[in-house]
Protein backbone atom coordinates (compact mmCIF):
# COMPACT_ATOMS: atom_id res chain seq x y z
CA UNK A 1 0.00 0.00 0.00
CA UNK A 2 3.17 1.98 0.89
CA UNK A 3 4.75 2.06 -2.61
CA UNK A 4 0.92 3.05 -4.18
CA UNK A 5 0.84 6.10 -2.15
CA UNK A 6 4.40 7.01 -3.06
CA UNK A 7 4.10 6.24 -6.81
CA UNK A 8 0.87 8.21 -6.59
CA UNK A 9 2.63 11.27 -4.93
CA UNK A 10 5.55 11.25 -7.54
CA UNK A 11 3.34 11.47 -10.00
CA UNK A 12 1.55 14.68 -9.17
CA UNK A 13 4.51 15.44 -8.58
CA UNK A 14 5.90 15.49 -11.86
CA UNK A 15 2.54 16.62 -13.39
CA UNK A 16 1.64 19.42 -11.32
CA UNK A 17 4.07 21.68 -12.80
CA UNK A 18 3.38 21.01 -16.50
CA UNK A 19 -0.50 22.46 -15.13
CA UNK A 20 0.44 25.39 -13.12
CA UNK A 21 2.69 26.29 -16.64
CA UNK A 22 -0.17 25.77 -18.78
CA UNK A 23 -2.01 27.86 -16.72
CA UNK A 24 0.06 30.23 -16.44
CA UNK A 25 0.82 30.53 -19.49
CA UNK A 26 -3.24 30.95 -20.89
CA UNK A 27 -3.19 34.17 -18.21
CA UNK A 28 -0.08 35.33 -19.40
CA UNK A 29 -1.89 35.50 -23.21
CA UNK A 30 -5.38 36.67 -22.13
CA UNK A 31 -3.54 39.47 -19.88
CA UNK A 32 -1.58 40.51 -23.57
CA UNK A 33 -4.33 40.67 -25.36
CA UNK A 34 -5.92 42.90 -22.81
CA UNK A 35 -3.34 45.20 -22.87
CA UNK A 36 -3.23 45.09 -26.47
CA UNK A 37 -6.80 45.97 -27.04
CA UNK A 38 -7.05 49.06 -24.14
CA UNK A 39 -2.92 50.29 -25.68
CA UNK A 40 -4.74 51.02 -29.47
CA UNK A 41 -4.52 54.94 -29.60
CA UNK A 42 -8.24 56.21 -29.39
CA UNK A 43 -10.08 52.92 -28.73
CA UNK A 44 -10.56 53.26 -25.26
CA UNK A 45 -14.71 53.23 -24.10
CA UNK A 46 -15.34 56.82 -24.41
CA UNK A 47 -14.21 56.45 -27.90
CA UNK A 48 -16.32 53.22 -28.98
CA UNK A 49 -19.00 55.04 -27.82
CA UNK A 50 -17.98 58.06 -29.83
CA UNK A 51 -18.56 56.17 -32.58
CA UNK A 52 -21.83 55.25 -32.22
CA UNK A 53 -23.34 58.58 -31.25
CA UNK A 54 -25.56 60.09 -33.57
CA UNK A 55 -24.98 62.10 -35.89
CA UNK A 56 -26.14 65.93 -35.39
CA UNK A 57 -28.52 66.69 -38.16
CA UNK A 58 -27.48 69.67 -40.28
CA UNK A 59 -30.17 72.26 -40.10
CA UNK A 60 -31.82 74.08 -43.72
CA UNK A 61 -30.47 77.13 -44.26
CA UNK A 62 -33.24 79.56 -43.91
CA UNK A 63 -32.86 82.82 -46.35
CA UNK A 64 -34.13 85.75 -45.51
CA UNK A 65 -34.48 87.96 -48.69
CA UNK A 66 -32.40 91.28 -46.88
CA UNK A 67 -29.06 92.28 -47.35
CA UNK A 68 -28.56 92.17 -43.66
CA UNK A 69 -29.19 88.36 -44.21
CA UNK A 70 -26.89 88.51 -47.36
CA UNK A 71 -23.71 90.20 -45.29
CA UNK A 72 -23.89 87.44 -42.79
CA UNK A 73 -23.36 84.98 -45.32
CA UNK A 74 -19.82 83.35 -45.93
CA UNK A 75 -18.10 84.36 -49.26
CA UNK A 76 -19.37 83.13 -52.50
CA UNK A 77 -17.10 80.88 -54.24
CA UNK A 78 -17.69 78.34 -57.19
CA UNK A 79 -16.93 76.91 -60.83
CA UNK A 80 -17.07 78.63 -64.55
CA UNK A 81 -20.78 78.10 -64.06
CA UNK A 82 -21.42 80.25 -60.89
CA UNK A 83 -19.27 82.81 -61.88
CA UNK A 84 -21.19 83.12 -65.15
CA UNK A 85 -24.44 83.47 -62.85
CA UNK A 86 -22.88 85.91 -60.46
CA UNK A 87 -21.97 88.04 -63.29
CA UNK A 88 -25.42 88.46 -65.32
CA UNK A 89 -27.03 89.07 -61.65
CA UNK A 90 -24.75 91.92 -61.57
CA UNK A 91 -25.82 93.29 -64.83
CA UNK A 92 -29.51 92.45 -64.62
CA UNK A 93 -30.91 92.92 -61.27
CA UNK A 94 -28.01 94.20 -58.76
CA UNK A 95 -30.24 97.41 -58.60
CA UNK A 96 -33.34 94.70 -57.48
CA UNK A 97 -34.34 93.87 -54.18
CA UNK A 98 -32.43 90.30 -52.77
CA UNK A 99 -36.19 89.09 -53.58
CA UNK A 100 -35.72 90.23 -57.08
CA UNK A 101 -32.51 89.20 -57.46
CA UNK A 102 -33.31 85.61 -56.38
CA UNK A 103 -35.95 85.93 -58.70
CA UNK A 104 -33.77 86.51 -61.97
CA UNK A 105 -31.46 83.64 -60.81
CA UNK A 106 -34.20 80.98 -60.55
CA UNK A 107 -35.30 82.14 -64.26
CA UNK A 108 -32.19 81.19 -65.43
CA UNK A 109 -31.79 77.79 -63.59
CA UNK A 110 -35.27 76.87 -64.79
CA UNK A 111 -34.14 77.91 -68.47
CA UNK A 112 -31.01 75.20 -67.65
CA UNK A 113 -33.30 72.43 -66.91
CA UNK A 114 -35.60 73.16 -69.62
CA UNK A 115 -35.40 71.55 -73.31
CA UNK A 116 -36.02 74.49 -75.02
CA UNK A 117 -32.20 76.27 -73.80
CA UNK A 118 -29.28 74.93 -73.10
CA UNK A 119 -28.10 72.83 -70.34
CA UNK A 120 -25.69 75.05 -68.15
CA UNK A 121 -25.30 78.00 -66.65
CA UNK A 122 -23.00 79.65 -69.12
CA UNK A 123 -24.77 78.03 -71.86
CA UNK A 124 -27.69 79.70 -70.86
CA UNK A 125 -26.29 83.52 -70.03
CA UNK A 126 -24.39 83.63 -73.30
CA UNK A 127 -26.87 82.49 -75.92
CA UNK A 128 -26.97 84.43 -78.65
CA UNK A 129 -23.65 86.64 -77.66
CA UNK A 130 -22.02 88.12 -80.45
CA UNK A 131 -25.31 89.14 -82.36
CA UNK A 132 -26.22 92.67 -81.38
CA UNK A 133 -29.25 92.50 -79.65
CA UNK A 134 -30.32 89.11 -80.37
CA UNK A 135 -28.57 87.59 -77.16
CA UNK A 136 -31.13 86.39 -74.55
CA UNK A 137 -29.97 88.70 -72.07
CA UNK A 138 -28.68 91.99 -72.93
CA UNK A 139 -25.73 92.84 -71.31
CA UNK A 140 -24.13 90.38 -73.42
CA UNK A 141 -24.62 91.89 -76.61
CA UNK A 142 -25.18 95.79 -76.18
CA UNK A 143 -21.54 96.31 -77.74
CA UNK A 144 -19.88 97.88 -73.37
CA UNK A 145 -17.40 95.75 -72.04
CA UNK A 146 -18.71 94.59 -68.95
CA UNK A 147 -17.18 95.64 -65.94
CA UNK A 148 -18.09 95.63 -62.37
CA UNK A 149 -17.60 98.49 -61.09
CA UNK A 150 -19.60 98.10 -57.35
CA UNK A 151 -17.59 95.32 -55.46
CA UNK A 152 -19.99 95.20 -52.65
CA UNK A 153 -23.27 94.68 -54.89
CA UNK A 154 -21.21 92.15 -56.74
CA UNK A 155 -20.51 90.11 -53.07
CA UNK A 156 -24.21 90.18 -52.76
CA UNK A 157 -24.93 88.61 -55.90
CA UNK A 158 -22.66 86.45 -55.72
CA UNK A 159 -24.09 84.82 -52.51
CA UNK A 160 -27.57 84.84 -54.44
CA UNK A 161 -25.76 82.87 -57.01
CA UNK A 162 -24.13 80.72 -54.96
CA UNK A 163 -27.43 80.23 -52.80
CA UNK A 164 -29.98 79.66 -55.47
CA UNK A 165 -27.17 77.52 -57.37
CA UNK A 166 -27.23 75.26 -54.02
CA UNK A 167 -31.35 74.83 -53.95
CA UNK A 168 -31.61 77.09 -50.51
CA UNK A 169 -34.34 79.37 -51.33
CA UNK A 170 -37.87 78.43 -52.01
CA UNK A 171 -39.64 78.98 -55.69
CA UNK A 172 -40.79 82.85 -56.54
CA UNK A 173 -41.77 82.41 -60.17
CA UNK A 174 -44.07 79.61 -60.56
CA UNK A 175 -41.33 78.00 -62.87
CA UNK A 176 -40.89 81.04 -64.99
CA UNK A 177 -38.56 81.16 -68.24
CA UNK A 178 -38.69 84.88 -69.09
CA UNK A 179 -39.48 88.04 -67.83
CA UNK A 180 -38.63 91.68 -68.75
CA UNK A 181 -38.80 95.15 -66.28
CA UNK A 182 -41.57 97.43 -66.49
CA UNK A 183 -40.46 99.86 -68.44
CA UNK A 184 -40.73 97.88 -71.80
CA UNK A 185 -43.52 95.77 -73.81
CA UNK A 186 -42.19 92.88 -75.30
CA UNK A 187 -44.28 90.94 -77.99
CA UNK A 188 -44.09 87.85 -76.48
CA UNK A 189 -45.23 88.66 -73.05
CA UNK A 190 -48.63 88.44 -74.69
CA UNK A 191 -48.28 85.05 -75.49
CA UNK A 192 -46.70 83.72 -72.22
CA UNK A 193 -48.36 83.37 -69.07
CA UNK A 194 -47.41 85.95 -66.62
CA UNK A 195 -46.54 84.12 -63.06
CA UNK A 196 -44.97 86.64 -60.89
CA UNK A 197 -43.94 90.38 -60.56
CA UNK A 198 -41.43 91.32 -58.09
CA UNK A 199 -39.82 94.78 -58.27
CA UNK A 200 -39.68 96.28 -61.86
CA UNK A 201 -39.42 92.44 -63.14
CA UNK A 202 -42.28 90.86 -64.83
CA UNK A 203 -42.15 86.81 -64.82
CA UNK A 204 -43.30 84.98 -67.45
CA UNK A 205 -43.51 80.79 -68.67
CA UNK A 206 -44.74 79.10 -71.32
CA UNK A 207 -48.45 78.07 -71.55
CA UNK A 208 -47.96 74.95 -70.53
CA UNK A 209 -45.62 72.82 -68.33
CA UNK A 210 -43.32 69.84 -68.67
CA UNK A 211 -41.51 67.65 -66.67
CA UNK A 212 -38.66 69.36 -68.97
CA UNK A 213 -39.52 72.73 -68.96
Amino acid sequence: MLRYILAAATLAATMLPSVSFAEREATDTAERELVTRTDLPGQNFRDYLTLFKPRKKLEPIKVSYSKSWLDQQPAATGDENFKCLAEALYFEARGESVRGQFAVAEVILNRVESSRFPDSLCGVIKQGTGKKYQCQFTYTCDGHKEVIREKKAYERVSKVARAAIDGVAKELTEGATHYHTTAVNPSWSRVYKETARIGVHIFYRHNYRTASN
